[in-house]
């Protein structure tokens, strides 16, 4: 997203530190040190999905997971040659890349969508497909960067989501408390002009973004966190330009492509499931979630 490409990595807030008393009476009395907890790591077969420093939410381990689950299968399939290095901090090389594709091409029936399911799919989700819409928006931006915790990462995001959901039109005409919020915690240099990222077409935007923010008629702040390669973003709509919808003649290309990144996306989740039943999975659960990017 070329207003989001311009993120700068998160630059950290200094560690508070107490300070000690100069008092004689006031002796300072050290805090016993705890030993470091080991704890197991998560793997798939016996292959470390993490290291012990890296803390991860659970959509990334999952992906993770599933990603070693197809490379092993590749490997297993004599795509891959065994000694091929396990991933580091999460990415693969580029030879099981190209054996994780040949594997799922081989692997995965993906039927051609009919024009009848693209009719009744552009019918639908017409607005998906229009043409010059347009959103004024505002975010803050929480950035996902090497070694943050991400679980206390989402916990302050949720927090400044309910606190900008919850100011009353009194309190954000007296002082934007929007503006205010971007200002102290966005990782985004828009946070210097209250979050503002400006109108923005589906092109000015990363795919995930632009999937929370095209294609609706909400206005005001999302009720939910949205998730983009960046990181955790609070977003305001403050405008839309709905565009025009074309007819479906004219975006049928469109809607068919639309329809077989669902059916791979069902394909895949479920060709995922039948790996991970036949592996040994120790830290990561794999059940009731949507199927995770796999890179």
């Amino acid at each position: 997203m070329k207003a989001l490409e311009t993120h700068g990595g998160c630059g950290g807030s200094g560690a508070c530190s107490c300070q000690g008393t100069d008092e004689p009476s006031m002796p300072r009395i050290e805090a016993p040190v705890e030993p470091p907890v080991d704890r197991p790591l998560p793997q798939v077969n016996g292959v470390p999905l993490c290291g012990a420093a890296e803390l991860l939410d659970a959509a990334e381990l999952r992906r993770r997971a599933c990603t070693e689950l197809l490379r092993q299968a590749a490997i297993a399939q004599g795509l891959l040659p065994d000694d091929d290095p396990a991933p580091q901090a999460g990415a693969i090389s580029e030879a099981a890349a190209g054996a994780i594709e040949r594997l799922l091409d081989g692997a995965l029936q993906l039927p051609e969508p009919s024009e009848t399911a693209c009719r009744r799919h552009h019918a639908a989700h017409g607005a998906r497909y229009a043409v010059g819409e347009r959103v004024h928006a505002r975010h803050v931006l929480f950035a996902v960067t090497p070694g943050v915790d991400v679980n206390a990462l989402r916990q302050r995001a949720e927090a400044c989501l309910l606190d900008v959901r919850n100011a009353t039109p009194d309190e954000q005409a007296a002082g934007d408390r929007f503006a205010a919020a971007a200002a102290v915690s966005s990782n985004c240099p828009s946070g210097a002009r209250g979050g503002d990222l400006g109108w923005l077409t589906v092109r000015d935007c990363a795919p995930e973004f632009a999937r929370e923010l095209f294609g609706h008629a909400e206005v005001g702040v999302l009720p939910r966190l949205v998730h983009s390669r960046f990181g955790l973003h609070v977003v305001q709509v403050l405008a839309r330009e709905p565009g025009t919808v074309p007819p479906f003649e004219q975006v049928h290309a469109a809607v068919a492509q639309t329809l077989r990144q669902r059916s791979f996306a069902t394909a895949l989740s479920q060709y995922l499931r039948l790996l991970a039943g036949q592996a040994r999975m120790a830290g990561v659960d794999l059940e009731g979630s949507e199927t995770p990017l796999v890179q």
